[in-house]
């Protein structure tokens, strides 16, 4: 934690423990709502999104200046790290962080997703939203559901064919894979548009249609076709790759609920399955707060920059209760991810 962040702490509970039947979580979330830190933060959101369009904006006038030379492939990088940015604020706006007001957080979504990336707001928020009511139960979150990776035995067994073969070497896939992640996301927002209403799916495919004719039009009229070809493998290539170096720290190798146990209240069932990060300024902008995310899975409408503040509590009440709370550097949380990814693929090699 900087060192100039502000002492916060639980204050002490009876040594007899709370009242039988009474919720882990309660205290905790009366500790947070005392502090402030589930107020929103809209000065500081306007900034940020301010700033990202500043960037934006920047980045797109040196592609139409240096659209005649190969020089301008260094900006393909740039685009890809503030696209990521982008992402951050569609995130924030999903989970009601930036205000309360449903209307204009699924306006900023929307132009944060569909418009500026080509990713479609309302697909991403409902498949994110169950990954948070279950986050590593493998019957109710999609994202350990069996796709391209799996992240159990069981799992595992029963792959045939060429994705039996994936999923031997999936730990050393992992990031070469993760290089189609931006793709995969602009297609799968497209196919999604069938499950919307007519009223939302016209909008987002407006939208989503605007992304692409833009994007491509940029390119095509500032670069000749190879260079445009270039630029786009490269920013596209980095954008997901930027984003799977975001999201695979934080529950990968985590905990994962018995399906046919006893359910987890809240606190544990988010604070075991998931990893923070450790680490400061950079780290906190790079990962888009996702560093914190027992913290933000614990309270998913607190505004980004109070999720720093929330650690030393939660962690406090963890501490109290016997609750592992899992904190690691950004290598190690890397390198336990795929760990457990290897081990899932063993018994296949093995084999």
């Amino acid at each position: 934690m900087p060192q100039n962040t502000p002492a916060l702490a639980l204050r002490p509970r009876d040594a007899s423990g709370p009242p039988p039947g009474s919720s882990e979580f309660t205290p905790l979330l009366r500790a947070v709502r005392s502090q402030g830190l589930l107020a929103r933060r809209h000065g500081w959101y306007a900034r940020v999104i301010a700033l990202n369009a500043l960037a934006l904006t920047g980045v797109v006038t040196g592609i139409v200046l240096l659209g005649g030379s190969w020089w301008v492939l260094l900006l393909a990088p740039v685009l890809a790290v503030f696209g990521a940015r982008t992402a951050f604020i569609g995130h924030d706006a999903g989970h009601a962080q930036i205000t309360g007001d449903r209307g204009v957080s699924r306006l900023i979504g929307l132009v944060h997703g569909n418009l500026l990336l080509g990713m479609s707001f309302s697909w991403w928020n409902h498949k994110h939203s169950r990954h948070h009511a279950n986050p590593n139960h493998i019957d109710k979150d999609p994202d350990v559901a069996a796709d391209v990776l799996v992240f159990t035995g069981e799992q595992a067994k029963e792959r045939t064919g060429f994705r039996r073969r994936l999923t031997r070497h999936q730990a050393w896939l992992f990031f070469p894979l993760t290089l189609l992640e931006g793709i995969a996301l602009k297609i799968q927002g497209f196919k999604d548009l069938r499950r919307q209403s007519p009223r939302e799916r016209r909008v987002e495919a407006v939208l989503l249609v605007g992304h692409l004719v833009g994007y491509v039009t940029l390119l095509l009229a500032s670069m000749t076709p190879g260079q445009a070809l270039a630029f786009a493998a490269l920013h596209q290539a980095l954008f997901g790759l930027h984003l799977g170096l975001s999201f695979a720290p934080n529950h990968k190798g985590m905990e994962m609920p018995d399906a046919n146990g006893e359910p987890w209240g809240h606190l544990r069932r988010q604070v075991l399955t998931s990893r923070n990060v450790r680490g400061g300024i950079v780290t906190d902008w790079l990962l888009g707060g996702l560093n914190y995310q027992i913290e933000h899975h614990l309270f998913p409408s607190m505004p980004r920059p109070h999720l720093r503040l929330a650690q030393p509590l939660v962690r406090a009440h963890c501490e109290e209760l016997g609750i592992t709370y899992t904190q690691t550097g950004l290598v190690d949380s890397y390198r336990q991810a795929l760990r457990h990814m290897h081990e899932v693929g063993e018994p296949l090699r093995a084999g």
